[in-house]
């Protein structure tokens, strides 16, 4: 996560958050900077967001990318892309409370945080049933699924061609989730 910048009350980090030019992300009283991503790391956010937009259009479901804000418990982190099926029109809110799919776009800064801490405060979520890790450099793709018993099941979908998120019934081909995106350079 870093090195905390401040500490405050979850209200106060809001009300100091929403008058912020940058992201800010909060646990448990304290406060870190988010890191800017590179093109590779939001063309890959937007590829996800339009074509999971597309397929949830008609549907209770809407898909946000990075500024919308998910409450845990004791704090506020940012997704990349998270999808909740609350209700099918935005509103004025800032925050989601009911995520159903959460996908974090690694970058070199933030990946050990990512796949371990953070998907172990989402997890407190009750409405979470899948978490995407997609490293666009590498173009790795895992997926983690919410099972009828309480346990995640991995899936490596790096080879398979297709990025299958099963709680919204969607598959979308690896070529549309790395469009416009060069591979790593060795």
């Amino acid at each position: 996560m870093g090195v905390p910048l401040l500490k405050m009350t979850l209200p106060e980090f809001l009300e100091w958050e929403g008058k912020q030019s940058e992201r800010h992300e909060f646990y448990q009283g304290e406060t870190f900077a988010m890191p800017g991503g590179t093109a590779r790391h939001n063309r890959v956010i937007l590829n996800l967001a339009s074509r999971i937009g597309d397929h949830l259009d008609g549907t209770v479901c809407q898909v946000f990318a990075e500024n919308m804000k998910v409450l845990i418990a004791d704090g506020v982190l940012y997704p990349d892309v998270v999808v909740t099926c609350g209700k099918a029109e935005a509103g004025d809110e800032q925050t989601v409370v009911d995520p159903k799919i959460i996908i974090e776009v690694l970058s070199p800064s933030t990946r050990g945080y990512d796949k371990r801490e953070k998907f172990i405060l989402y997890r407190t979520l009750a409405t979470l049933r899948e978490y995407v890790l997609i490293d666009p450099s590498k173009r790795q793709v895992e997926v983690f699924s919410l099972t009828e018993t309480g346990a995640w099941l991995f899936t490596d979908q790096t080879h398979g061609g297709v990025l299958s998120l099963s709680s919204i019934d969607c598959r979308l081909a690896m070529e549309s989730v790395f469009k416009g995106v060069e591979s790593e350079t060795v």
